[in-house]
C-alpha cells in the first residue's frame, strides 16, 4: 500500500473514526484503525467495538491500493500534529511509514485478518436537518443517565411517528423532551428506537454541520437492534440499548396552575453565584412572590448568599428548591431570551420551557421537567 493525501484530510478523517475506539478493548485490533486504499483514488477509515462503528471516506492519490491496521489513537496523533504539507503513508514490511515534509514516522501494524467485519448501514428511514438535531440532541441528553449500571437510562429513546420524532431522556431526577421535524422514507413509520446518549451526542455534534443527515434504521417495522447516520462521507452505526424504557410521559402535568417567566441569561446568572456557597448536594431555594425571585442557598452555620430578580409570576406565590446543577442544564439547554417554569406545588416536579418574549405563549417544543429537593423542615 502506498498513498498520499493532504494533512488536514487525514487528521479530520482520523479523527472521526478514533471517535469510536474503546477506551479498554477487549482484544488488541479493536484499538486500531482500519485503512483500506482504493485504486480508484478513495482512502476509507473505520474503527470498530462490537457496539459502535465508524467509517469515513476520503479522496487520496492512491499509487498502490491495500489494506493496513494500525494504532487509531496513535495515528490521531500524529496526524494531528503534522505540518501542513501532504502526508504520504507506505506500508514496509510489518510497518507503515508516515512521512510529512521532514517529518517520519513508523507504526507498527496489527493483523487485518483478526479485525472484525463492520456492519453494513442499514436502510435509510429519513434525514434530518443537521444544525436542527445537533440542537436537540444537545437539549435532551444532558438529563441522560451517566450511571452504567442503568444502562436503559444512559439512552435516548427516538420516538418516530409519520414526520415527527420526539426525544427523550431521564436519569430518574429530570426529564429532557425535544420534538422536531423530519422528512422520513414512509410517511407512515412508526418505530421507537433506544440509542446510547455518548454516542448520539458524537454522532449529532461530528456529523451536524454537515447540512443534511441520513438515518438509518435496521427495520423501521419493528425497531430492529441497529441505527446509523450518514452524512458527507462519512457512516455511524450503533447497537441499539435493549429493553423497556420506563413510562416518563406521564410524570408531565396536565396543567400548571402557577409559571413564572424570568430573564434566562439573568437567572443563569444568579443561580451560578447564589450556588457557590452550596455545598455538593445542596439545593438551591428559589421563592416567587410579588413579581419577584428570590434566590438563596447555604443555612445555619454555613457560608449563605441570596439575590433577587424580577419575575412575571401567574398564580400563586411559591417555594421550591432544586439541585442547582440540574437547574443549570435544563436553563442552558433553552436557547431562548426567557424561561417559564410552571408549577403545580413545592413537592411536585416543575416544567421548563422557553419563551421568546416576556408576554406571550412558550415554546413547548422542548420541555425539561426537574423534579425538586425536599427541604428539612
Amino acid at each position: 500500500m502506498e498513498l498520499q493525501v493532504e494533512r488536514d484530510v487525514l487528521a479530520d478523517a482520523v479523527a472521526w473514526a478514533a471517535r469510536a475506539l474503546p477506551s479498554r478493548p477487549p482484544v488488541p485490533v479493536l484499538a486500531g484503525v482500519l485503512l483500506e486504499a482504493e485504486t480508484d483514488g478513495v482512502l476509507r477509515l473505520s474503527t470498530f467495538d462490537y457496539e459502535v462503528s465508524a467509517r469515513v471516506e476520503v479522496p487520496a492519490e492512491v499509487r498502490t491500493g491495500g489494506s493496513v491496521l494500525v494504532s487509531g489513537r496513535l495515528l490521531a496523533d500524529i496526524s494531528r500534529s503534522l505540518p501542513g504539507k501532504p502526508v504520504t503513508l507506505v506500508l514496509e514490511g510489518s510497518k507503515v511509514v508516515v512521512t510529512c515534509g521532514a517529518s517520519r514516522f513508523t507504526l507498527l501494524t496489527m493483523p487485518v485478518e483478526e479485525y472484525p467485519t463492520l456492519p453494513g448501514l442499514p436502510e435509510v428511514a429519513g434525514t434530518l436537518a443537521g444544525d436542527e438535531f445537533t440542537a436537540a440532541v444537545a437539549q435532551v441528553t444532558v438529563a441522560a443517565s451517566r450511571d452504567e449500571t442503568l444502562p436503559i437510562l444512559t439512552g435516548v429513546r427516538m420516538e418516530l411517528e409519520g414526520d415527527k420524532i420526539s426525544l427523550l431522556a431521564t436519569d430518574r431526577y429530570r426529564l429532557a423532551v425535544r420534538e422536531l421535524r423530519w422528512r422520513p422514507e414512509h410517511p407512515d413509520v412508526s418505530t421507537v428506537a433506544l440509542v446510547r446518549a455518548r454516542t448520539l451526542n458524537e454522532v449529532a455534534r461530528s456529523l451536524g454541520a454537515t447540512g443534511s443527515i441520513a438515518m438509518a434504521l435496521s427495520d423501521t417495522g419493528t425497531g430492529g437492534d441497529l441505527i446509523g447516520f450518514q452524512a458527507a462521507g462519512r457512516y455511524s452505526t450503533s447497537l441499539l440499548v435493549d429493553g423497556e424504557y420506563p413510562k416518563v410521559r406521564a410524570l408531565f402535568p396536565a396543567e400548571s396552575p402557577t409559571h413564572a417567566v424570568v430573564s434566562t441569561a439573568a437567572l443563569v446568572e444568579a443561580v451560578k453565584r447564589v450556588a457557590l456557597v452550596a455545598e455538593r448536594n445542596t439545593p438551591v431555594r428559589l421563592l416567587f412572590a410579588d413579581g419577584v425571585l428570590s434566590l438563596e442557598a447555604g443555612q445555619g452555620d454555613d457560608a449563605q448568599a441570596s439575590e433577587a430578580l424580577d419575575a412575571t409570576l401567574v398564580g400563586e406565590s411559591i417555594s421550591i428548591a432544586f439541585n442547582p446543577q440540574f437547574l443549570l442544564d435544563g436553563l442552558g439547554a433553552l436557547n431562548t431570551p426567557f424561561a417559564r417554569l410552571s408549577f403545580t406545588q413545592a413537592t411536585r416536579p416543575a416544567v421548563i420551557t422557553g419563551q421568546g418574549e416576556l408576554e406571550g405563549e412558550d415554546d413547548d417544543t422542548y420541555r425539561y421537567l426537574l423534579m425538586p429537593v425536599r427541604m428539612a423542615g
